[in-house]
């Protein structure tokens, strides 16, 4: 890219499949820079947004590369609304650095004197996920820098703020993927058995290769796609709910969207309280109680409030002295 863009200039993907420029979210008259896959207008096709927080209330913001290699989200006023904030141990030979917007959507600022740096850019939009995963960009938490890369839904279909939606690694234990409701847990999707995540098996498919690293320094899951024909990623909705879209690559047709933790309350993480398990019966869910269990408050129970859970019909004797200690 050059030095700057200016709001009504943007910068296209080799392949011409991303690009990178400012827009205003549905409805709304405040400005953003994004980068949005070119299949058609709307915010559906809106992976990135630089300035989530601090939109501009005008069309006079800027985008420019400093001559510290940072890039800067200006004000007609020059006042910074974001910037990239690259690390200190990263800010050599930064007069030589460029921008690029790659084929993959992950707009990297690089070191231009640097031939072999494609995997190991200053700074990348895919370590800053928002409401959208695409393939490569990584969810995760790095325990020595204490980074944790998750992703959030946007506060409405005309603010992409962070909402109340996210989706992020649990590190205690075994590491778990939450989606979080602010500071609750939404639904637990699990820890990973080699295949997909156990609270979402349906997740198992054919079309996408899931990778799971476990380390001592991070931990972290991304995907690709596997059909070279197709671009698909996950988006999260204000509402919490996550919808794989799918498009046609030679067309950029939109092929396929599909709901994968939608109106499904067993997803809820606890739905039904301790010692019990959910199943959907039709449209609706219904909570039972384990064999050898009762409901601990019958009368909500009855009325299909589950939260209270269940417990035994017949109490365990654990003063009995024939028992192990």
């Amino acid at each position: 890219m050059s030095q700057s863009i200016r709001d009504g200039e943007t910068l296209i993907s080799a392949g011409r499949n991303f690009e990178l420029g400012f827009f205003s979210p549905g409805t709304s008259t405040s400005r953003y820079l994004g980068v949005w896959y070119r299949a058609s207008s709307g915010n559906a096709t809106i992976v990135w947004v630089a300035n989530r927080e601090n939109p501009f209330h005008n069309k006079l913001g800027a985008l420019r590369l400093n001559n510290k290699g940072i890039l800067e989200l200006l004000s007609n006023t020059n006042k910074t609304i974001w910037s990239s904030n690259i690390i200190a141990s990263k800010t050599k030979a930064m007069s030589s650095s460029i921008v690029q917007l790659l084929d993959t959507g992950n707009l990297v600022v690089k070191n231009g004197q640097d031939t072999n740096n494609e995997d190991n850019p200053l700074w990348q939009s895919f370590d800053y996920p928002g409401d959208t995963l695409m393939p490569g960009m990584k969810v995760g938490l790095n325990f020595v820098t204490g980074k944790n890369a998750s992703q959030s839904c946007w506060k409405s279909d005309e603010d992409p703020a962070v909402g109340e939606y996210s989706l992020k690694f649990d590190p205690r234990g075994y590491p778990q993927l939450m989606q979080m409701k602010r500071s609750a847990i939404s639904i637990r999707r699990g820890s990973w058995n080699g295949r997909y995540f156990t609270g979402s098996p349906a997740e198992d498919m054919h079309e996408f290769k899931t990778d799971f690293v476990f380390n001592k320094e991070e931990v972290y899951y991304e995907f690709e796609i596997l059909d070279r024909s197709i671009f698909s990623v996950f988006k999260m909705d204000p509402s919490g709910n996550t919808q794989i879209m799918v498009w046609e690559i030679q067309t950029r047709t939109p092929v396929e969207v599909s709901m994968i933790n939608g109106p499904n309350a067993c997803k809820s993480y606890a739905f039904c309280g301790q010692n019990s398990w959910c199943f959907m019966d039709g449209n609706f869910a219904v909570c039972q109680c384990m064999k050898g269990y009762t409901p601990k408050f019958p009368e909500q129970w009855n009325t299909s409030q589950w939260s209270g859970g269940c417990v035994r019909k017949t109490p365990l004797k654990c003063n009995d002295t024939n028992g192990f200690f």
